[in-house]
């Protein structure tokens, strides 16, 4: 994987370096430092399905990928994701052959793009449209921003992905999930979600499309040029809902409109409509939906389901791709690792594309395309399957998949030969504010991680240690705190922002601490070694629920947080 440099527009700040430094400098607050860092999955459907030299695993991004968005120039391929109040934000991978994936940074990496300081966990950056348009040799990322910054919609641009975006351009219209369209003839449109007019709504969850004419010289859409191009989606009678996720596509002189349609849960699907027109009428196909998972038994072994958002891209040898996002629930049905990304091939062979079995229970392996080797996980592709991780965490520039919640892990951070060190915020992680965390996706249903973790609290309003978050108001914190003249290592559960000390014990503290999490089953094992070796286990299995969507609500997964904080709350038995 690559590595994530300091952003040099961040760093320039003054005022950002002063108030740093003097931050810092504090020397009543005690240093802790975070090193050798390990993930290792062990999910039973790897295990069970071993790779074939002719096969590669599905969905190709594990974990808190969802809201696929897909483009190319020439060879290369280039795919950005939802990433809600994370920071930085739209994670952007790129790939020659659909297989192997390597992650070269993110779109929005600096607070001025990018304002989620009091957002929740599932506001921020929605079903991000990354697409290329020949015509000004440009790359354009259109997004919704919902937050406390007052955003909206928005776009940015770029020559070069891997090289930095453009500040925001906000655009003048309502609704979420819009997408660019450039046109044969080199003119430009935005379809996206709306509201349908006032007065006209006829059910709780209609919605429609919307399309602008785009001006590429102003980056804005052309006042009074909307119109609607669905209403409600592919059969009003049905009292369809959620029609969102729209992307418009030009094929052998036809206009092809696709779009989600049924909310993102078990309802959710995919469905196309086509067109002589870019401005339609648009007729939608009789064989919709063109992919979901909606119509099998509960209870199926390896289950996919929630499949759809999707956007297609022709692939190498003229084969179509579509990626999508989808879950796979745990054994109790649970959804902690939150929506990942999925390929599948895509049949163009007649007037509308259907994803190949996409109609049908999805299995994890797919067919390499013809001459690609699979080397995910290796040679900088990002990993996939039953894979480890492992980071001494001694890199002054940090793996990109290493993030912060609501602000830059600049603010917080500082590289050491030893480790990171995670200089605690006045904030702990049940604020609706940035909190001193460093973040890593959870990407499996069975896994084991470990940290070690040099740290002495002077008080018992410090605290470092890791936490499992889903939420400010959903999360374990597992760490070491103080009370009197003694250490504590203690086990906070918080849920629906109530929180609730499970375990606590007093420990003699003389040099690093190991700390280790064991996911199986869908419970949680927190365990300490002060010998870095012997392991014990503080407050039994616990339940993973609350990492679970279906209990915290929400849009993103779980994720495994290096922690720290001066304004510890927790108070040890």
């Amino acid at each position: 994987m690559k590595k994530r440099p300091m952003n040099p527009n961040f760093l320039k700040n003054k005022f950002t370096l002063l108030t740093a430094a003097a931050f810092l400098s504090v020397s009543n607050i005690s240093a802790q430092t975070f090193s050798d860092f390990n993930y290792r999955g062990n999910d039973k459907i790897y295990n069970d399905n071993p790779l074939k030299p002719d096969e590669f695993y599905s969905p190709i991004l594990q974990g808190c990928y969802p809201d696929p968005s897909i483009t190319k120039k020439g060879d290369d391929y280039y795919l950005v994701n939802s990433s809600f109040s994370m920071f930085p934000g739209v994670p952007i991978f790129t790939s020659k052959d659909m297989v192997n994936w390597k992650q070269i940074g993110h779109v929005l990496d600096r607070p001025s793009q990018l304002k989620v300081e009091k957002g929740g966990v599932s506001q921020g950056i929605y079903a991000p449209d990354i697409k290329y348009n020949k015509y000004n040799d440009t790359f354009y990322m259109i997004t919704t921003q919902i937050a406390g910054g007052g955003v909206g919609n928005m776009v940015v641009k770029t020559k070069d992905p891997a090289k930095g975006w453009s500040e925001v351009q906000k655009l003048n219209f309502d609704g979420i999930d819009p997408a660019i369209f450039f046109d044969d003839d080199g003119k430009a449109y935005i379809v996206h979600n709306d509201a349908p007019p006032k007065g006209t709504e006829q059910y709780q969850g209609h919605r429609v499309i919307k399309m602008w004419d785009y001006d590429l010289e102003k980056d804005q859409v052309v006042a009074g040029s909307d119109r609607i191009i669905v209403n409600a989606g592919v059969d009003i009678t049905q009292k369809p809902i959620w029609i969102e996720g729209p992307h418009l596509y030009k094929y052998k002189g036809k206009y092809y409109l696709m779009c989600a349609e049924g909310g993102t849960g078990g309802w959710h699907s995919e469905v196309i409509f086509m067109a002589d027109s870019p401005k339609g009428p648009f007729v939608p196909a009789k064989n919709n939906p063109i992919l979901t998972q909606r119509y099998f038994p509960k209870d199926r072994k390896e289950k996919v389901d929630w499949a759809g958002h999707a956007d297609l891209v022709e692939g190498p040898n003229g084969q179509w791709y579509g990626v999508f996002l989808a879950i796979r629930p745990n054994v109790n049905n649970r959804v902690t690792k939150g929506r990942e990304t999925f390929v599948l091939p895509v049949d163009w062979s007649g007037t509308y594309p259907v994803f190949q079995n996409g109609l049908v229970p999805m299995k994890p392996k797919l067919k390499l395309p013809e001459g690609t080797q699979n080397q995910t996980g290796q040679n900088g592709f990002f990993p996939n399957g039953n894979f480890t991780y492992n980071d001494k965490l001694t890199d002054k520039n940090l793996d990109y998949r290493w993030i912060a919640m609501r602000g830059p892990r600049e603010n917080f951070i500082t590289s050491t030969k030893n480790g990171v060190k995670v200089n605690p915020m006045e904030t702990n992680i049940k604020a609706l504010a940035p909190v001193s965390a460093l973040f890593h996706r959870l990407q499996h249903e069975d896994f084991e991680t470990s940290v070690t973790l040099d740290f002495k609290p002077k008080s018992e309003k410090e605290l470092a240690g890791i936490t499992c978050y889903q939420s400010e108001r959903f999360n374990y914190v597992f760490g070491i705190t103080k009370k009197g003249k003694d250490y504590y290592i203690v086990l906070e559960r918080t849920e629906k922002g109530a929180s609730r000390l499970i375990a606590s014990e007093k420990i003699s503290l003389s040099k690093t601490i190991k700390l280790q999490l064991m996911g199986e089953n869908d419970n949680i094992s927190f365990n300490y070694a002060l010998d870095g070796k012997n392991f014990k286990n503080l407050g039994g299995p616990v339940s993973g629920d609350i990492l679970s969507t279906d209990v915290a609500g929400g849009f993103t997964g779980s994720l495994i947080g290096l922690y720290s904080t001066s304004s510890n709350d927790i108070v040890p038995n």
